[in-house]
This record gives structure tokens, C-alpha cells and sequence, in this order.
């Protein structure tokens, strides 16, 4: 799996923060890891992005920006209001493929969810990871809604062909209400593919070094962690 693609199920997901919990477990596997953002959206040219928040968190990783925008909106829409040019599949992919000839990981961060669109041939981050030929990790929320956004990404996912490697939960607050401890169960078969992970709410404000020492706890051993679905699924539903 030289090659991860991270989406999420809609924007404010937690898509950044797991991307970093990512890098960090890999990193303290030995694994040598690039981070490359398709596209930055609603950031000025002074502010710190999503790739930049996850090299903070995470550590020594490579980072690459493909194009920043500063309207907080889809991509195709951010660049046609800045007069620029937008970021295409074949780009992301290209600048993905040359990431991995010198890492053992590269994961790509999408912009909001699976289908926002990139340029103005409706070009999305789906079409990139089709080029590639990579899996794709979807990050969701933890609450009610999660089921119907989670399960339209993933038959999107598996319309094309591609691989749903799993699903991580983006935010998982202390005190769970009802519909999050019945969603631990139902995110799972509603996907199609295995619950790989939880981040507990707040863990980008953690500081880096905590961060790095506490990342591999959140995420399943497929992504170089140790979490165990079936623990964490008694505990939150008991």
C-alpha cells in the first residue's frame, strides 16, 4: 500500500487530524512517508494548510501542495473565483505516483468529500485514486447522519471499482450519545468494509510529541496501529 488516498464523508470530518494520526504511525513503524494535499482551499498564501498542520502533528514527512486557493470552497469553484488554474486527476496523480518512487507511504488528502469537484470537467478526487489504482480510506463523523453519507461514499467507491479500504471516525467525543454508540455498530455494514480506527475529539490540539505517542492507539493495525474494533465497540456501547 505505497499509495493511500484519505477522503472524507463531507468537510469538518476530522480528515486532517486522521491524516496525521496516519503519518505519526507510520513513522513510528519506520516507514518513510510523503503527504500530498490535492488541493487548498480557503487558506492565504501566509497561512499555514492542511499539510502543513499534519507535518506539525505528525513529524518528519515530506510535504506537497499542489494548489492553494482563498476562498473556503470546492476547488473547481475556489479557482475559477481566483482566475487560476485548477488541479485535474491526472496532476494529483502524477504528483502521487513521483511522491512514492522516494516513500514508503504517500497519502493523499483530498477536499471535502469523494465528488467535489477539482476543475471544470468535474474531475474529482475519485477519478485520481481510479488513476492511481489506489485504496481509499474514508473518514466519518461519529453522529447521526454518518450512515447515509458513509454508505453513498462507499458505492460510489465500489461503482468505479476501487478498493474501500475501511473507515476511521474522524471525532469520538467522551460522552457518545445513542445514535454514535449504535453507529460504532452500523458503519461497518452500511460500508462494506471494517471500522479501522477512532480519534478522540480534540486530538489536533494535542501537543505534536503526545500526538506522535498516543496516534498509533487510535488506529487498527492494517494502518500500523493498535486499536482493536472489537474493544473499542464494547466500551462503546456497554
Amino acid at each position: 500500500m505505497p499509495i493511500l488516498v484519505i477522503t472524507g464523508t463531507g468537510t469538518e470530518v476530522g480528515k486532517t487530524v486522521t491524516t496525521a494520526a496516519l503519518a505519526a504511525a507510520a513513522l513510528a513503524a519506520g516507514r518513510s512517508v510523503a503527504v500530498l494535499k490535492a488541493a487548498q482551499t480557503g487558506v492565504r498564501p501566509d497561512e499555514r494548510g492542511d499539510a502543513d498542520e499534519v507535518a506539525r502533528l505528525a513529524g518528519a514527512v515530506t510535504t506537497a501542495e499542489l494548489a492553494r486557493y482563498p476562498d473556503p470552497l470546492a476547488p473547481a469553484t475556489a479557482a475559477r473565483r481566483a482566475g487560476r488554474a485548477p488541479v485535474r486527476p491526472r496532476d494529483v496523480a502524477e504528483a502521487a505516483a513521483k511522491l512514492a518512487t522516494e516513500h514508503d507511504l504517500v497519502l493523499v488528502e483530498g477536499a471535502g468529500g469523494l465528488l467535489v469537484r477539482f476543475d471544470e470537467a468535474g474531475g474529482t478526487l475519485a477519478d485520481a485514486a481510479e488513476l492511481l489504482r489506489a485504496p481509499v480510506l474514508v473518514v466519518a463523523s461519529a453522529g447521526l447522519g454518518t450512515l447515509n453519507t458513509t454508505e453513498l461514499t462507499a458505492r460510489e467507491l465500489r461503482n468505479r471499482g476501487l478498493e474501500l479500504l475501511g473507515v476511521v471516525i474522524g471525532s469520538w467525543p467522551g460522552s457518545p450519545d445513542l445514535a454514535m454508540r449504535c453507529n460504532v455498530t452500523d458503519l461497518p455494514d452500511v460500508a462494506g468494509a471494517p471500522l479501522l480506527g477512532a480519534l478522540p475529539g480534540g486530538a489536533g490540539a494535542l501537543p505534536p510529541a503526545d500526538f506522535r505517542t498516543a496516534a498509533p492507539g487510535w488506529l487498527a493495525p492494517r494502518l500500523d496501529g493498535t486499536w482493536e474494533a472489537e474493544a473499542f465497540r464494547a466500551s462503546a456501547t456497554s
